[in-house]
């Protein structure tokens, strides 16, 4: 949510970045945040001379009162209670007026960042590094469906009896990897001095309206029935609430975090639910850090933050590139964001397996997390990205360790975590 004084101040601006987007449907919604804001500090000034009006004919009641005018006294006091009631009156407009502003605010999309690339959706999204060579293979790889049922390791028929579409029971070796992946990614993260956390996997309304667009809930949250509580979409949800209404000291900034959850979404939109297949489902896991800082530091964590994913995966020599989100991909919350994707030999290409944004403060602006700073109170910068996602980084993980033979090799740094494994034997052909 942008600043209302910003609002006032760049009006054309605002609405540019609207077209920016892409959005032209909400222009309309700039000029109405003026008129209402224009209409809600009149009703304030009004309210002001009114009270400066009451308590000047306050004080005349006593002196009334000690004259022995008590006709003129209670004449007074009337009007007291008019100017009272007038008073109430515009106080109940006023917060008329600041419902309405803020619901038109809520809709109008952050400021992105000069450098993002103008494009209308992920098909304009800018190529940035590649990381590590891409390698295909001189044997026929499979789909991962087909990798993970050599090894007994996936059981999606059972899944769709127990669940539907978007679920899997992981089995076997295919399971330990799943876990040993994201226990690697835990490690990975606090050795680069990140707190390791576990949130709440549900949070409130007030979170999520706080952390995420109304669109994007629309499109991911699943609802607690009959309760105020949604199932996270990620753990950034619940990390950044945690800072919900509060005022950071700003000699302990930046506050770096890793988190573990599961992450349930209802993935509506384009791209469906495959139901053969773990790259869009309804449940996974993910590791993911999140950044909370000083304005002037966000760009810096940024940068950091992506590369911690680029390193992890380079550490289990997988190839990876980054890829900058255009302006019409990004939600409306962020400034500025790229995806990490990994290459698939299989379809030698590369797909997403991470995204790392910079939402400003407008998560903070919105959620009510400031700083107290040595020149008085600011909303403070949150950031996010992933660290890994299972299962669908198995996918990469399989088609670029897969051998020959069907054996899969183990990376150095997972073995720890296989119980010192350094391949995966298939169990069936």
């Amino acid at each position: 949510m942008l600043d209302i004084n910003f609002v006032r101040s760049n009006p054309e601006a605002v609405k540019e970045n609207i077209k920016k987007k892409f959005q032209d449907e909400k222009l309309p919604l700039v000029d109405e945040v003026l008129e209402l804001d224009k209409l809600f500090r009149a009703s304030k000034t009004e309210g002001d001379n009114l009270r400066a009006k009451r308590n000047e004919k306050s004080k005349t009641i006593g002196n009334l009162m000690k004259q022995g005018k008590k006709e003129e006294a209670e004449a007074a006091k009337e009007e007291v209670r008019k100017i009272g009631d007038e008073i109430l009156a515009l106080e109940a407009k006023e917060e008329e007026y600041q419902a309405e502003i803020k619901k038109r605010m809520m809709v109008i999309p952050n400021i992105i960042d000069p450098s993002v690339p103008i494009g209308k959706d992920d098909s304009e999204n800018v190529e940035v590094e590649r990381f590590g060579e891409p390698v295909v293979p001189n044997f026929e790889i499979p789909y991962h469906v087909d990798i993970m049922e050599t090894f007994n390791g996936i059981d999606l028929d059972s899944a769709r009896r127990t669940s539907g579409n978007g679920f899997y029971y992981l089995m076997g070796d295919i399971a330990r990897l799943h876990s040993a992946i994201l226990s690697y990614g835990r490690d990975f993260m606090i050795d680069r001095g990140f707190t390791y956390c576990v949130p709440p996997f549900m949070i409130r309304s007030e979170v999520v309206n706080g952390v995420m667009s109304f669109s994007e809930m629309e499109n991911m949250m699943y609802k607690i029935e009959g309760e105020d509580l949604y199932l996270i979409g990620t753990s950034e949800h619940s990390m950044i609430g945690k800072f919900i209404g509060q005022i950071l000291d700003e000699d302990k900034l930046p506050y770096t975090l890793t988190s573990y959850s599961p992450c349930f979404r209802k993935e509506v939109g384009a791209h469906g639910i495959e139901e053969r297949g773990v790259y869009r489902i309804h449940q996974f896991e993910k590791q993911e850090m999140i950044v909370v800082c000083k304005p002037e530091d966000s760009m810096m964590w940024y940068n950091r933050l992506w590369q911690n994913t680029v390193d992890f995966f380079r550490s289990m020599d997988i190839p990876v590139r980054t890829l900058e989100c255009c302006s019409g991909d990004l939600a409306d919350l962020k400034v500025k964001s790229c995806d990490v994707e990994a290459w698939s030999p299989r379809q030698q290409k590369y797909f997403e397996v991470g995204s790392c944004s910079t939402l400003g403060d407008a998560q903070a602006r919105r959620l009510g997390i400031r700083v107290n700073g040595k020149d008085g109170k600011y909303f403070a910068h949150t950031l996010n990205n992933t660290c890994v996602a299972p299962p669908r980084m198995l996918i990469c993980f399989l088609e670029n360790n897969l051998q020959a033979d069907g054996t899969v090799k183990i990376p150095e740094p997972l073995r720890m975590y296989m119980g010192g494994k350094d391949k995966l034997v298939p169990t069936k052909k």
